[in-house]
């Protein structure tokens, strides 16, 4: 079931007590009886984990798996499995500029891509009652993992157009991966960016922005919401995350939300930003409780305001700290 989303994103600004957006996915392996593992290399497992969260708790929307893996897999970097932790990289695939011009964009459904857009369609056919979101890499967190994260940062001063030449093959692929999980049925993109927060002003603008804006114009429509969300410690960079033409942000526990708040034009929605590993993770309920109490009497009077986890919720976390952290929000007024 389609939503119109330029609706769902007015009805935000206009509740002041608004259902809450945790990045909820893994955890549903505790739900349905399998393994990380499992859950991310079979769409129909990460269907049936979706599902099972959604009949669980009542959030205003259905995340994907939040795996920052699956596209640089696909275009042919190695990835460690495990069973109980979310999948990881392993070494850099481009060292050479050689390499990087001989760099083949992948097509969707290479790698675990397919999988993932198989799971988008057969879940959205099981939850209609709430708006389901696709989650992407972003184009330089992408570079960034083919490349090497520290020698990035290295070559966006030394070798610039190494970078835009695995940058542009990175937004090519990433636009058609966007398209395709729209066209599965998803509400949402959730395009997370992490990388980009360590970033200056000038190289975020130069080495990310104008990428996530050409994700972002090719996928997003009234049907679709474009999401952007970035854990990172981006308060300096408030200014130039502004200035894109995004409407809904999610951020981080790196970075004071009520800050963001106050510095982001109120026309933005704001998501986050409960500390997933410290809070809900390695808590008890009283202490996510207590936590998502003070969080929304700091942020709650503003309208733009949603509450959320600051990232993906790890697979481990206790189903009585996630209890508590809907209980608490639904007390609130």
């Amino acid at each position: 079931m389609k939503h119109n989303m330029k609706e769902w994103l007015a009805a935000q600004f206009g509740q002041r007590k608004k259902k809450p957006l945790p990045i909820l996915s893994f955890p549903g392996t505790q739900l349905i009886g399998k393994n990380v593992e499992e859950l991310v290399k079979d769409g129909e497992l990460q269907a049936s984990c979706m599902k099972a969260v959604a009949e669980k708790f009542d959030a205003g929307a259905a995340f994907s798996l939040m795996d920052l893996s699956v596209e640089a897999e696909a275009f042919g970097a190695d990835v460690i499995y495990s069973a109980d932790e979310i999948p990881t990289m392993h070494g850099a695939m481009i060292q050479e500029e050689e390499e990087a011009e001989a760099l083949r964009i992948p097509e969707v459904g290479a790698g675990r891509t397919g999988e993932c857009i198989r799971g988008i369609r057969k879940v959205c056919e099981q939850i209609t009652d709430r708006p389901v979101f696709a989650g992407i890499i972003g184009p330089y967190s992408l570079a960034g993992r083919l490349l090497d994260m520290t020698e990035i940062m290295i070559l966006c001063r030394t070798d610039p157009e190494m970078v835009e030449t695995v940058l542009e093959k990175a937004a090519l692929f990433l636009i058609e991966y966007a398209k395709a999980l729209k066209e599965a049925g998803a509400d949402g993109i959730v395009m997370a960016e992490p990388a980009a927060g360590l970033l200056s002003p000038d190289l975020l603008t130069e080495f990310s922005n104008p990428y996530v804006e050409r994700v972002r114009a090719a996928v997003e429509d009234e049907n679709c919401l474009f999401i952007y969300h970035n854990c990172g410690t981006v308060l300096p960079l408030c200014k130039e995350l502004a200035d894109m033409n995004i409407r809904a942000y999610s951020f981080g526990n790196a970075v004071d939300l009520e800050e963001m708040l106050k510095r982001f034009p109120e026309d933005r929605l704001i998501i986050g930003n409960l500390d997933p590993v410290g809070v809900l993770r390695k808590g008890d309920p009283q202490k996510v409780a207590c936590e998502t109490k003070a969080l929304l009497e700091r942020c709650g009077k503003y309208s733009n305001f949603v509450l959320s986890s600051g990232c993906d919720i790890p697979p481990q976390t206790p189903m009585e700290n996630l209890e508590a952290f809907f209980k608490e929000a639904e007390k609130f007024e």
